[in-house]
Order: structure tokens, then sequence, then C-alpha cells
């Protein structure tokens, strides 16, 4: 007597991951544009500088500590996304901006760990003189990140809207506003020194990435995965 064993249908869940790529996709450039509008200090202070702004204005510097957390938990799986929109059409070209852009992105929590130590040492009561101090002995660990923070974000958001435009899956506008946004953010952070340009420059890129999402809203369950 033999039995036929049957197995329960695996739950499609195709849709519901389209639409968390498309809520996920705006919120970790749309965190950066906030953290770095609401920055307490300037890029290009020396740091004695940035550690008496950041214990002048604890509750600011909880802010984008908070804020920095939201971009770090979402901007790689952003970038993913994005990959995943475009891979098929210009496989070479997403390849290169994501292997440069993930890294960038990866780098950030090293580098936002010295606003974390000063807000800390600031709450446990510390001088400021002794923070400043110490916030002015980095590891070498730290500029090697900012490096490949600065390289690879700027570089890789900048072939990423090069990518999106080639690739045709969504408007024009969105893949310029990708590939601008991240030359701004520079300027805004070290030629002009302007934290309002600094929100438009990261705001271009959330709109952009906003653009992305709703792409990917558009496609059948079938081109964004396919069943096996």
């Amino acid at each position: 007597m033999s039995q036929t064993i049957t197995t329960a249908p695996r739950a499609d869940l195709r849709t519901a991951s389209r639409w968390i790529a498309a809520l996920i996709l705006p919120i970790g450039p749309a965190a950066v544009a906030l953290l770095r509008y609401f920055l307490p200090y300037d890029t290009v202070d020396d740091p004695a500088t940035i550690t008496s702004k950041l214990l002048a204005d604890p509750g600011r510097t909880s802010l984008i500590l908070w804020l920095g957390f939201i971009a770090l938990l979402t901007l790689v799986p952003g970038a993913y996304f994005v990959g995943r929109l475009i891979r098929t059409r210009v496989p070479w070209l997403t390849a290169l901006s994501l292997i440069l852009v993930v890294p960038g992105y990866l780098a950030l929590p090293w580098m936002a760990s010295g606003d974390a130590f000063t807000w800390s040492a600031g709450q446990a009561g510390l001088d400021g003189g002794s923070i400043a101090k110490a916030a002015e002995v980095a590891h070498g660990s730290v500029s090697a990140a900012a490096t490949i923070f600065v390289v690879g974000h700027l570089l890789g958001t900048v072939l990423l809207g090069i990518a999106l435009w080639r690739s045709r899956m969504v408007p024009r506008w969105a893949a310029i506003a990708v590939a601008i946004s991240q030359p701004i953010h520079l300027i805004a952070a070290v030629v002009v020194v302007s934290h309002t340009l600094d929100l438009v420059g990261w705001g271009l890129q959330a709109v952009g990435f906003a653009a992305v999402g709703w792409a990917i809203l558009r496609l059948r369950d079938e081109d964004w995965e396919p069943l096996p």
C-alpha cells in the first residue's frame, strides 16, 4: 500500500517583497539628508571644535546618532534593491557601482563612532578638554573608513545614477537626481559648507530612490522574481 505525500504550496511573497523594497529605498538617503541638515558641526571643523559643538547640544547630537542608526540599517538594502531592478539590463555597470557604494555605506559605523563616543563621554560628565584630546587621537582604521566612504559612496552613486539612466527602468529625472546627489553633497560639505545644500543633495538621492521603488511596485511579480 503506497502513500502519497503532499506538501503545502509555498507562500508567494513576491508582492510583499516589492512593497518592502519600495518602502526601504528612500529611508536611508532621507535619514542622511536630515542628519546632514541638523549636524551640529561642519565637516571642515577641527576635532576640538567638533567636540565642543557636539557637547554644547547633546539633544541634537542624540538626534543625529539616531538618524545615522536608521541610515545604517537601510542604505545597503536600498542599494541592493536598486541593483536588483537594473542588474539584467546593465550588469557590469550595476556590479561596479555596488562594489563601490556598498563598502562605502558599510564604513559609516566606523566614522560615526567618534560622535557616539563624544556624546557618551559628555553624558558621563567627563570634561570637554579630555574628550577633545581623546577625539584627536583617532585610530588609523577610522581614517581608512573615511576614505572608503568618500570614494565609495561618491563615485558609486554617480555610477549608479548612470546605470539607472542606461537601464531605462526609471524616469530620466530620477537617474539624474541620483547621479548628481553626491557631487552636490561633496560641494556642500567641503566647498561652500552649507547644511541646506547638503539636505538638497542627499534629498535628491532619496527622491531618486523613491522613483526606483515606484518602478519596482509597477513590475509584475514574475518580472521581479521568476518562479523556479
